[in-house]
């Protein structure tokens, strides 16, 4: 099972690698990692997707919570949240096939966000199984490059990953 974890650091230099590489010396592996500032300038948010059980997950929020630079970290697992990821994904386009990239663009409600003779560049944003669909139908088309973020996420309503959470 894929688990979300949400992990505020001190927005200190090292301080991803260093988290990297205790998951890794523990024989995790990370299936998609994202980190980025927060609403307070001093602080970096780190969105950690892992494969694993329960007991894996709970060891890993155990041994990263010991962490001197973790401010916290929470298993967003269970809790009510929005999950997006970003891709850009470059295509094969001939002049016969750019209207059926069109049409499949729109459909996903994806963006064309460059254009050249040969090919497309297409950006999309939403959720790992929308991203995969979308690269499914693209590859009759030939996928030349892709690029994707990882998973993002946030809690839904009120609720906020602060300070001391778990």
């Amino acid at each position: 099972m894929k688990h979300t974890l949400a992990v505020l650091v001190e927005n200190r230099p090292g301080v991803l690698s260093h988290i990297a590489s205790l998951i890794s010396r523990r024989n995790y592996n990370i299936e998609s990692i994202a980190a980025g500032l927060t609403e307070e300038p001093d602080v970096t948010r780190i969105t950690l997707v892992v494969e694993g059980d329960e007991r894996i997950v709970e060891q890993v929020v155990h041994q990263l919570s010991k962490l001197i630079d973790v401010i916290s970290v929470t298993n967003l697992t269970h809790i009510d949240s929005i999950n997006r990821e970003l891709a850009l994904i470059k295509v094969r386009a001939t002049p016969e096939g750019r209207t059926d990239l069109m049409n499949i663009v729109e459909v996903f409600r994806a963006r064309i966000v460059d254009m050249n003779r040969e090919t497309v560049v297409i950006e999309l944003t939403g959720e790992e199984d929308k991203i995969d669909a979308l690269c499914r139908v693209l590859e009759d088309h030939g996928i030349v490059e892709m690029v994707r973020t990882g998973r993002i996420s946030l809690t839904r309503g009120p609720v906020a990953v602060k300070q001391g959470g778990s």
